[in-house]
């Protein structure tokens, strides 16, 4: 039974890339949501958020799997975290989803998993740059902010919006209807529209 989302922190992880993905991941109250990490030390985001690992890489269930999430963070232009990459290919191969925001594109790169598939990120050039073994420029699409093929999800540093809703695509959150009306949104500020008529009136008496 796949019921259980992870999401990757370590210190420096870039907190505001999936907070809205994770979010909408607990609303339905359907999803297990674990926070693991490389230990179970406490980790500092780059914001100052302090946060607990539940569980290391290691425990994670393959066979529970739904989806691991890896943000971004200085730690993988740095080359750190072989550990995720091994995480990572090891979630992939038993048949869950990944998805990554930035530079944690860079672990999926590691991994091999972006050769064969349509992908994104943050800019053209920043994946060959720091993996050399990377062969996939070909499938980058820079024309877009987050991309999901073949059980990758991918995203620019400024597509936290359009990584959410890829997440929950993946996910199968919510109806296709209900899914454009949250990207409308949360990204140009256009509600849906049955709110339209309760926004007027306050807007109404506001004035």
């Amino acid at each position: 039974m796949r019921d259980t989302v992870y999401f990757l922190a370590f210190d420096g992880y870039a907190d505001w890339h999936a907070a809205q993905a994770l979010c909408e991941i607990r609303r339905p109250g359907e999803w297990r949501l674990q926070t693991v990490g490389f230990s179970l030390q406490p980790v500092l985001s780059m914001g100052g958020l302090r946060v607990l690992p539940e569980l290391t890489l290691d425990e994670m269930e393959l066979d529970r799997a739904a989806l691991l999430i890896v943000p971004g963070g200085y730690a993988w232009e740095r080359g750190q975290g072989a550990e995720a990459v091994e995480a990572t290919r090891r979630i992939y191969t038993a048949g869950a989803p990944v998805a990554a925001v930035d530079s944690g594109v860079l672990v999926l790169a590691r991994a091999g998993l972006l050769d064969a598939c349509r992908h994104t990120g943050s800019w053209p050039g920043h994946i060959g740059t720091h993996v050399p073994a990377y062969s996939g420029a070909e499938q980058y699409d820079a024309g877009v902010l987050a991309v999901s093929d073949g059980g990758v999800i991918t995203a620019s540093q400024v597509g936290s919006v359009e990584f959410a809703r890829e997440v929950i695509r993946t996910l199968d959150l919510y109806s296709p209807s209900d899914r454009e009306h949250w990207f409308r949104l949360f990204k140009h500020a256009l509600p849906p529209p049955w709110c339209a008529g309760d926004l007027a009136t306050a807007a109404a008496v506001a004035a």
